[in-house]
């Protein structure tokens, strides 16, 4: 009787260590400019600064983009929770008009980044185009923000890869 009430006081303790023990989810707080010469699937002219406000499972970016076209800015936020949302989708000039979208974002295991799962509509003169976008949000090793982005849509499926440093 005495064991058996010993080994559920060390299994016990070894789940309360162990719950000490779990990693901090990451924080992508501050502001971050694209370095394009290790970033790949972009245009060659495309410069890009974000900044990243996150408190607990929110994130809120702006987005800057300086390209042949002028500078924008893109206002979007993301719910990691793992529940379905739906959100307007956002292009190089703000809301794309006639485009709505379902979005679904996450922690990878152990809070060592984010991915963001998308699904859009968009009206075209050729009727509606469905898309799929996966962006996957991690940090390096030498503090580096990787943005990897997977797009399927009527164009076919790409890749990019952003990197950033943090200002």
């Amino acid at each position: 009787m005495k064991s058996k009430a010993l080994l559920t006081m060390v299994l016990a303790l070894v789940a309360v260590v162990s719950m000490g023990l779990t990693p901090p989810k990451l924080n992508f707080s501050g502001t971050w400019t694209m370095d394009h010469g290790r970033s790949f699937g972009l245009p060659p002219d495309v410069q890009q600064t974000m900044i990243v406000t996150q408190t607990d499972n929110k994130i809120e970016l702006e987005t800057k983009i300086i390209s042949a076209q002028g500078e924008n800015s893109i206002r979007d936020t993301y719910i990691i929770d793992g529940e379905e949302r739906e959100f307007t989708p956002q292009g190089p000039t703000g809301p794309v008009a006639g485009s709505k979208g379902k979005r679904k974002a996450t922690w990878l295991p152990n809070g060592r980044g984010i991915v963001v799962e998308e699904e859009t509509t968009s009206q075209t003169a050729k009727g509606p185009a469905n898309g799929h976008l996966t962006r996957k949000w991690t940090i390096s090793n030498d503090g580096e923000l990787i943005i990897d982005l997977y797009i399927d849509d009527q164009r076919g499926s790409f890749e990019t890869k952003r990197t950033f440093i943090k200002k």
